[in-house]
Parts: structure tokens; C-alpha cells; sequence
């Protein structure tokens, strides 16, 4: 039943109490003022590493739900030296708020270091003395390639609402048009890990013929009902801040964007990528405030970690491409459209390797066991490690020194 409201003064007293409003001021509290509507790439920003390539504006890139990209642009970098042959090169995939600069230190253009940047260099498990590296941003990311943020050329304004829906198959025919422009017939190895997993699997059932090896860590033949439910939680949080607009925000003054939102889908996913026996020797029961004034909304040092977070990713990346590649990732599933799991994976004819994260809670070694099984089925030759480590989902980004040598000697074998 709705309290009557006699007046002004009334309302503004039922306002200060209404739950959506506390946790507005609460959240606002925890975000600096100054944080950017996006924290995308745009042209006239530094490209620091960035290399570009565009696609004709006169010939449409058609996605697989629907939807046509005019004069697409995919950011890339690059690490190390094609060969004459052109057969030394290696294709890694980032996962859901990575981008091209997946190796070297923070620096104009580049926000942080390489998200990956303990596998990718001299002598590391990606060796760029023998290899040529190149990681692209998917299509629908913040980083260079085109995405919401994007302005799109037809109606002269950033895409925003109107970007069409992107699957992981429509970033792999992307990632081709890199290849071909790059001149490369056949990568040595796709390699990834999570939604990087997810590209590297459906390079090698798309294009067989151009892949001779494939290395799918903590990641999944189709995404399971728990990790769509993860998704969902984090949108959610992103489409209830008022200050997304519907997705049409990029016109706001700094400080009025999707900043909470944003931060909020941060923080949930943050919680999923870790462990409680990380948390636990981290942070155990330590708080930022009092605990005798604790009151509500005192913290602990997690909460205070999880804010470090949430900000963080505001500055580097956007909340309408969080949505985009989050759904993404939901719709990823091999199967789909090809007769089944088995079905697919029996198109693929490079050696896979397969490794889990002992204590991956999102993407659990279960997941694994079951691609690798399928890929027995049909007799794809493969490889399967569990790294024993506390690290949760986060894992494959964080423990070098058990992964690296895995992948190294993978990757050093040759393929048939």
C-alpha cells in the first residue's frame, strides 16, 4: 500500500530514507568525484603501442545475431618478429576487461602493464625471441577496437544503446582479418584463458586449417547456468545506476556516468576471480574504520580492496562494453548450431592444451575435464594440467612460475 504524501517536506523525508537513494550516497561516498563517463580509448588519446587495422566502410562486417559494423577498427600490438615463413606467430586472446596490451610496462597510452605481461616477453612462456605475439582487442571492447563508445560514422554520435550484440565467433572472424592483414596463413598457437579460452577454442573449430595449436585455460565449452547468473548480477548493476542513461551517458560532465554501476558489476566479478583462503591471509577480520563506530556502513579492509577495484576499472574500460562482452561470454557455446559439443570439437585438428586452476570456482576444473573428455571422444590430441593454487578463477593471469613452463613446453613441440 502507497504512504500517502500531503507535502514537500514529507516527500523529502520518505527520500532520505529510501534504500536506492542510501546506497546512491553511500556509493557515491566511495568513488572519487572526478571519475571519467568512460574510461575508453578514444582517437586524439596517446596509442601508445596501439597498431590499427580498418575495415572497408564499404562492405558491412555482419554479426552472427544480427547487426552490420560499417568501417570497423581493431586495435592490436605486437611483440617480437614474423619470420620469413611466417609461422612463428602466436595469437593471445584477453578475457573479459583485458585489451592489446596484454605485455609491457604502464605508459602513455597504457594505463597499467601488461595484463600478461609475466608469459609474454624474452625467454618468458610466450617467447617473443622465438615468437611473434600479437593480441588484438575484441571487437565490442573500449581499447582501440570499435565498441559502444565508438562514434559511430552514420549518425555522427558514440553507439551507445544501438551497438548490436557480438558473439566470441564474430570477434574470431575479426581476429582474421588481423591475421590476413598481417600475413598470416596459420597461427602457431591461439592461446588463451577464460573468455580468451573461449576465442582460442572457436579459432580452432572455425578455421582448422589456420590453427596448428591451441592452449584453453580456465575456461569452458559453453558457459554454465552459474556463470550466466554471475553475469546477470553484474549487468544488473550497471542498467539500475541512473546515471546510464538506457546506455546513452557519453554526453555527461566527469563524475555523472555509470561510475557505480560499473564498479558494483567490478566488485561482484572480483569476489567470483578470487578464493576465501586468499581473502582470509589478506584481510582476515582487519576494518578500515572503528569497529566500536562501526555503525552500517563501516568497512572492512575486503570492502575497502573491492572499492580499489571497482575504481580502477572505471578509469580503463566502459561500462556498456562490460555489458556487451559479458553477455558475450553467456552466449559462448561451441555446440551451438553444430549438432553438439562432440560435433564441433570434431572439427578441430590441432593438438589442444588444457589446464585448470585447482581452486577456480567460476570456471571450475570440472568444466575443464568435460572438454577435455569430448575432445577424447573424437580423438583431437590434447594435454591436460591442473595447477594446484589458491588463486581461484585468477589463476591462469597470476601463477607464471607453475603455468609458464606448461606452456613453454607446448608450445616448443612440434605439431604434426
Amino acid at each position: 500500500m502507497a504512504i500517502p504524501v500531503d507535502n514537500d517536506e514529507a516527500a523529502d523525508v520518505l527520500t532520505l530514507h529510501d534504500p536506492a537513494v542510501i546506497a546512491r550516497r553511500v556509493l557515491d561516498t566511495r568513488l572519487p568525484a572526478d571519475l571519467p563517463v568512460t574510461g575508453a580509448w578514444q582517437p586524439g588519446d596517446p596509442p601508445g603501442r596501439r597498431q590499427f587495422l580498418y575495415l572497408p566502410s564499404d562492405r558491412g562486417f555482419a554479426l552472427e545475431f544480427g547487426g552490420v559494423l560499417h568501417g570497423a577498427q581493431l586495435a592490436y600490438e605486437t611483440w617480437g618478429e614474423l619470420n620469413d615463413a611466417a609461422d612463428n606467430a602466436v595469437l593471445v586472446c584477453h578475457a573479459l576487461t583485458g585489451d592489446a596490451h596484454a605485455a609491457g610496462l604502464a605508459a602513455h597510452g597504457h594505463g597499467a602493464e601488461g595484463w600478461w605481461d609475466d608469459f609474454i616477453g624474452p625467454g618468458q612462456a610466450v617467447d617473443t625471441d622465438r615468437y611473434f605475439v600479437v593480441c588484438v582487442n575484441v571487437l565490442g571492447g573500449c581499447q582501440g577496437s570499435t565498441g559502444p563508445a565508438s562514434v559511430d560514422a552514420t549518425s555522427g554520435r558514440p553507439y551507445g544503446s544501438a551497438f548490436p550484440v557480438v558473439s566470441v565467433r564474430d570477434v574470431v572472424r575479426s581476429q582474421r582479418r588481423v591475421a590476413d592483414h598481417l600475413g598470416i596463413d596459420r597461427w602457431h598457437s591461439v592461446v588463451g584463458g577464460s573468455m580468451g579460452g573461449m576465442q582460442a577454442l572457436e579459432w580452432a573449430i572455425m578455421y582448422p586449417d589456420r590453427v596448428r595449436t591451441v592452449v584453453a585455460l580456465a575456461t569452458t565449452a559453453a558457459a554454465s547456468p552459474q556463470q550466466v547468473a554471475w553475469s546477470a548480477v553484474g549487468r544488473l548493476a550497471i542498467v539500475l545506476d541512473p546515471r546510464w542513461r538506457g546506455g546513452d551517458y557519453y554526453h555527461a560532465d566527469p563524475g555523472d556516468g555509470p561510475a557505480a554501476g560499473l564498479a558494483v558489476a567490478r566488485q561482484i566479478a572480483q569476489i567470483t576471480y578470487r578464493t576465501d583462503e586468499v581473502f582470509q591471509e589478506r584481510f582476515g577480520r582487519s576494518t578500515i574504520d572503528r569497529i566500536g563506530d562501526f555503525g552500517l556502513w563501516g568497512r572492512f579492509d575486503v570492502e575497502s580492496y573491492l572499492d580499489h577495484h571497482g575504481q580502477k576499472l572505471v578509469r580503463r574500460f566502459d561500462a556498456n562494453s562490460y555489458l556487451l562482452l559479458n553477455r558475450l561470454m553467456d552466449l559462448h557455446d561451441v555446440a551451438r548450431g553444430r549438432g553438439g559439443v562432440r560435433h564441433a570439437l570434431a572439427r578441430v585438428t590441432a593438438p589442444v592444451l588444457v589446464a585448470s586452476i585447482s581452486s577456480d570456482a567460476l570456471y571450475p576444473p570440472r568444466q575443464q575435464r568435460e572438454l577435455v573428455q569430448a575432445l577424447e571422444a573424437v580423438g583431437v590430441r590434447h594435454e591436460y594440467h591442473v595447477v594446484d593454487s589458491p588463486q581461484g578463477h585468477d589463476g591462469f593471469l597470476l601463477e607464471h612460475a607453475e603455468l609458464g613452463p606448461i606452456i613453454t613446453d607446448f608450445l616448443g613441440k612440434e605439431p604434426s
